[in-house]
């Protein structure tokens, strides 16, 4: 299954622990993800971790259930579609915490993609709006940081 990937990063001036602790808290989730309307870990779970399910919806309503497939704090917490949905046959990503400096993290967002047939054709469009979503949850995510 061909995947459709594109990579974001900032750069944020916090430590690298507390970008991620605060990326990956789902009580703080949806005051700098202005992407979401909703986000809720699932069967219970009260922290993020891997193997923990998480439902994430869009501003535009799009839902997801995703699992963690990878969570290394503070370098890495990484998700995959837990059953295909909506627009997306598959989809994954990784957010990756570099310390630049003690009080400097390059912040990297990676994803894929595949769209459900038929509508494959519009890949393109689809990949140019998530990478603008991402590119403004970026820039909301280290607003909020550096604001605190």
């Amino acid at each position: 299954m061909k995947q459709t990937k594109f990579i974001e990063a900032i750069q944020i001036e916090r430590p690298a622990e507390q970008v991620f602790d605060y990326t990956q808290d789902y009580g703080q989730r949806l005051v700098w993800d202005t992407f979401l309307r909703e986000a809720v870990l699932l069967d219970g779970a009260t922290e993020a971790a891997k193997g923990v399910k998480s439902w994430c919806v869009s501003r535009h309503g799009l839902g997801l259930e995703t699992e963690y497939v990878s969570f290394n704090r503070p370098t890495v917490a990484a998700i995959r579609l837990t059953r295909p949905m909506n627009l997306f046959r598959a989809f994954a990503g990784s957010w990756r915490f570099e310390p630049v400096t003690p009080e400097l993290t390059n912040t990297i967002f990676t994803y894929s993609f595949a769209l459900r047939f038929p509508l494959a054709p519009l890949t393109p469009l689809v990949r140019y709006i998530l990478a603008a979503n991402v590119r403004g949850r970026l820039r909301d995510l280290k607003l909020n940081l550096e604001a605190r």
